[in-house]
């Protein structure tokens, strides 16, 4: 579930990044009402809101999955996170060089895609893969909205007449599989940092 909203939510992130720094008073105003509204909204609202809201915007017929659900929180809630990320990279490009660019006859779009986007992820990757860290810790909250993740399972496992009284040994093993896999995330950060300089 954290990859998936990790991937979704990225793109996302970026359009509502470009769409609040737009000329465009209708597609910035809306950018900035969105950004506003669920950045001031705690994650567990999103996710009881998505659990119950989200099928109310469907056809009757239509199942949505719990766990479709989940995500959808998540990518809607980190979007918006990740706007702000991307959009202080968007600050850090001078002016003259978005100037330069289209006195080469580069059209907005390209100037965008090709010049500005590059430089502004390239600014603020420290700052998207700690967005990604914090979505993927994040995830543990699934448990509060009915949904078996690895909390949930700590739970279970600890229900089981073996494990009676072992609170330590099974937490301290989901505190370890959270560790490898946000160390690793912060270390891939570090190389795409090398690489990039």
């Amino acid at each position: 579930m954290a990859l998936v909203s990790i991937v979704l939510s990225f793109p996302i992130g970026v359009l509502l990044a470009l769409g609040r720094t737009s000329k465009l008073p209708v597609l910035r105003w809306v950018s900035i009402l969105y950004i506003e509204i669920v950045r001031g909204l705690p994650l567990i609202g999103v996710l009881f809101l998505a659990q119950v809201m989200l099928p109310l915007f469907f056809p009757t017929d239509w199942r949505l999955d719990r766990v479709i659900r989940a995500i959808a929180g998540l990518v809607l809630f980190s979007a918006a996170y990740m706007a702000e990320n991307v959009r202080g990279g968007l600050q850090s490009i001078p002016r003259g060089q978005i100037e330069a660019a289209k006195a080469l006859g580069l059209k907005t779009p390209l100037v965008i895609l090709l010049i500005v986007l590059p430089q502004a992820l390239r600014a603020v990757i420290p700052a998207i893969v700690g967005q990604f860290i914090g979505l993927f810790k994040d995830t543990s909250l699934l448990s509060l909205v009915g949904l078996f993740e690895l909390t949930g399972i700590a739970r279970s496992v600890l229900a089981q007449p073996q494990f009676l009284g072992r609170y330590a040994e099974v937490y301290l093993f989901i505190g370890l599989i959270y560790w490898i896999f946000c160390y690793s995330m912060s270390l891939t950060s570090q190389r795409l940092e090398r690489q990039f300089k």
